[in-house]
């Protein structure tokens, strides 16, 4: 059975006390382990990164032994073309995710560039977005 691929971008690492009143204060490890508990009997691979470069890399390994792939780019969805060039490479189910509506935020954070290329996109819904994006990426997987 092939994994899912939960990956995190920049900064990320400091949920839990990286501005609370807009990230919560549920931290990346409480999200890990609630999306292992999302995910079943299937494998996941869940890793975090504050580095376009091992991101891509980690997108590529994901290219070729992924069920699916969950993504939260962070400062990268609004500007990483390389990281967008790579995840078009995906022949899975991609779901973008983002803890806060990127769209009630500041412009800055309206456009991004990884958006075009997902399957779905999930804004908003906080900590809790992941384990209801691990499900959602299991119905596609299963709807084939």
């Amino acid at each position: 059975m092939k994994p899912i691929h939960i990956l995190n971008g920049p900064n990320l690492n400091r949920l839990g006390t990286r501005e609370p009143e807009i990230y919560g204060t549920t931290t990346l490890a409480d999200i890990e382990t609630a999306c292992r508990a999302a995910v079943g009997a299937r494998p996941l691979v869940f890793r975090q990164s504050n580095s376009e470069a091992q991101l891509i890399d980690w997108v590529h390994e994901a290219v070729d032994e992924a069920a699916g792939v969950i993504i939260n780019p962070a400062a990268f969805t609004f500007t990483s073309m390389a990281l967008m060039d790579a995840l078009k490479m995906l022949n899975v189910p991609l779901i973008e995710l983002h803890i806060s509506n990127i769209h009630r935020r500041e412009k800055m954070y309206h456009n991004s560039l990884v958006s075009p290329v997902a399957t779905a996109v999930m804004a908003g819904f906080g900590a809790r977005g992941y384990a209801m994006a691990v499900r959602a990426l299991l119905d596609m997987i299963a709807e084939g």
